[in-house]
């Protein structure tokens, strides 16, 4: 009896956070905040829901295999979310509005901060024009 309370509240709880992270992912204004909440509160939710799973089954192999999807996904959806956080940024996903300070971009805010692909340009632009002011100047 204690078994099956305990089971229930923690698929209940697990749902909870499921649920909130499936709101986050819905409501929340840039990729990166909505990959917070789906990561933090996702990964809780499903952890609690195989933890559920291993008290109500209570056989060793399955509790071993629920223990080890839980150190699994809490290995992997931290680093995976940080890779593709990254790869968002590097890109040039735009940053929320309100988002107070860019710390890759050391204190600037993204729209000031000049991307390398910019830079890139720039440079070429400036060396076509040296270079056909060199050949203009010396003909």
């Amino acid at each position: 009896m204690l078994t099956e309370i305990l089971t229930g509240l923690l698929v209940l709880l697990g749902g909870f956070f499921t649920f909130a992270a499936a709101l986050g992912v819905v409501r929340l204004p840039d990729v990166f905040i909505r990959m917070h909440a789906s990561t933090k509160a996702g990964t809780l939710g499903c952890g609690l829901i195989l933890l559920a799973a291993a008290i109500h089954f209570g056989q060793i192999e399955i509790v071993a295999r629920a223990l080890a999807a839980i150190v699994f996904l809490m290995l992997t959806a931290p680093v995976g979310a940080h890779m593709i956080a990254r790869a968002a940024y590097r890109s040039g996903v735009p940053l929320w509005g309100g988002t107070v300070i860019d710390e890759l971009g050391r204190g600037q805010s993204r729209s000031a901060r000049r991307t390398a692909a910019e830079d890139e340009a720039e440079r070429l632009d400036r060396s076509t024009v040296t270079n056909r002011g060199a050949t203009t100047s010396s003909t």
